[in-house]
């Protein structure tokens, strides 16, 4: 009933003799296995890091098309107000160059107008002249007319005293044409 047990010598210097022989190669499998866990961990540690590597790259590229997109975003939006304004100020362009040609056809228009008022003012004092030429020349050839018949009619007449000549003469030129002819027919 004491801590003490016998145990055979013989029988535990073999299994000491075993532990001393198979301890070294223990020793080199435990070895290896702490190599082997090392070298494990080795790799977790490198195929993490890969991972996150990897993981901050597509992190990064997405940042960067998200940044990329964004950019567009923001040129599109600048190419929208540029062709905007652009189209406004064609349209303003248009609509003054649209003002400026009508302004200038209404001037050419009232030019034209003033030319053809001009034109026939100037036909209409043409034909004023000449009708005032006509007529002239008809006064003066029924002037040379009437003289001629108050000749004609004076040699018909026979000899007056010179006083009821001249009275005649006044009296005939005071009346009308169809008066002459009227008297003529008596």
């Amino acid at each position: 009933m004491t801590r003490w047990t016998w145990v055979d010598e013989e029988q535990l210097l073999e299994q000491l003799d075993l532990v001393r022989l198979s301890l070294p190669e223990a020793f080199h499998e435990a070895d290896a296995l702490v190599r082997q866990k090392d070298e494990l961990f080795l790799q977790a540690e490198q195929y993490a890091q890969e991972i996150v590597e990897n993981a901050e790259r597509q992190a990064a590229q997405i940042l960067n098309e998200m940044g990329i997109l964004r950019q567009a975003e923001i040129e599109a939006q600048q190419i929208r107000q540029q062709a905007q304004q652009e189209c406004e100020a064609a349209e303003a362009q248009t609509i003054a160059e649209i003002e400026r040609m009508r302004r200038q056809a209404q001037q050419e228009l009232e030019e034209m107008q003033r030319l053809a008022i001009a034109e026939c003012e100037e036909i209409q004092a043409g034909a004023d002249e000449y009708a005032d030429r006509v007529l002239q020349e008809m006064e003066r050839q029924l002037s040379e007319m009437m003289r001629v018949v108050r000749n004609g009619r004076q040699q018909l007449q026979p000899e007056a005293p010179p006083r009821a000549r001249e009275a005649n003469t006044s009296h005939t030129a005071t009346r009308s044409p169809g008066a002459k002819s009227d008297r003529a027919k008596n």
